[in-house]
């Protein structure tokens, strides 16, 4: 089982979606990542909270196996994000984002974590993404994410990370800011021959592509009856596929494939309740089964 190491945020959200809502529940993209990541390997996470981050959310993420000697608690309030989404479950509207003690975030990499198997670089400053590439040794496996935010506004600092990531993971209309382009194809050879190995599309409730210099793969959304909030499902897809990875250390094109699938399985968990709720509640035999759903689905005979 590989070490696997994830630096991003740790939040309290407030989400509105038509079909609920929640005042200051458990997110950030670490929270989901490595809650996910933690049904498949060890997983030990770099972030920073405010004095009133509620104390039984680390009492869970400590119950997830997690560790969190890289958690830094500081004077202040924690990161805040309010999002609201109509029918349209795949776009968030941001209705309020307060950074607080992220605003000032300088991950601080504890000496046992300096020799990873598998690093993810959570969506924070494309410098703060090289300054902890340059802190640790370089690990097997480097993938990492970012938004239109560091893509509209530090292109050249986000190109300089992508120069040493293996894998980026990031939704299409991402992909698109950053290729320039509206054509997924297109984008896919520009960023592959800018560094990563991989570019995975994330295209919500239309499943997901990984491209490669070899091929093509692609993977449907599982289709739920109930889809109550979309909020961390990019980075619980983040965290089952690089958790699966890190447990096997296997890179193999069938790997990969496999580990697309449970990311999406993790991914269809998650959608299916506020924050975290269904991630507190799942078992390993859920997600296997899942698994083999996903199978079954996708599968068709040859000509």
């Amino acid at each position: 089982m590989g070490k696997l190491l994830v630096v991003g945020s740790v939040a309290l959200d407030t989400v509105k979606t038509p079909f609920g809502e929640g005042t200051d529940i458990l997110g950030g993209s670490a929270t989901y990542f490595s809650t996910a990541a933690s049904f498949f390997t060890s997983v030990a996470l770099i972030a920073v909270v405010g004095e009133d981050f509620p104390q039984q959310h680390v009492a869970f993420l400590k119950s997830r196996g997690i560790d969190l000697t890289g958690l830094e608690r500081r004077p202040g309030a924690t990161f805040r994000w309010k999002g609201e989404y109509t029918h349209q479950l795949n776009e968030a509207h941001t209705l309020d984002t307060q950074l607080n003690v992220f605003e000032t975030f300088r991950p601080q990499i504890p000496e046992a974590y300096c020799a990873p198997d598998v690093l993810f670089l959570g969506n924070i400053h494309p410098e703060l993404q090289l300054d902890v590439l340059q802190k640790v040794q370089r690990p097997a496996l480097v993938a990492c994410d970012t938004m239109n935010f560091w893509i509209n506004g530090q292109r050249d600092a986000l190109w300089k990370v992508l120069e040493k990531v293996d894998v980026l993971i990031i939704n299409d209309g991402e992909a698109r800011a950053l290729g320039q382009d509206s054509n997924l194809v297109k984008v896919a050879k520009l960023v592959l021959a800018r560094g990563p190995k991989h570019l995975i599309v994330k295209r919500g409730e239309y499943g997901v592509l990984m491209f490669n210099e070899k091929q093509v793969f692609g993977a449907p959304a599982f289709p739920l009856e109930d889809v109550r909030d979309p909020t961390g499902a990019g980075d619980t897809f983040a965290g089952g596929f690089l958790g699966y990875l890190a447990a096997t250390g296997n890179r193999s094109p069938e790997a990969m494939k496999q580990a697309i699938i449970f990311g999406s399985v993790m991914a269809s968990f998650t959608v299916e309740a506020f924050s975290l709720d269904r991630l507190r509640i799942l078992d390993y035999k859920e997600i296997q089964a899942r698994f083999s759903e996903f199978k079954r689905l996708t599968h068709f005979e040859d000509i």
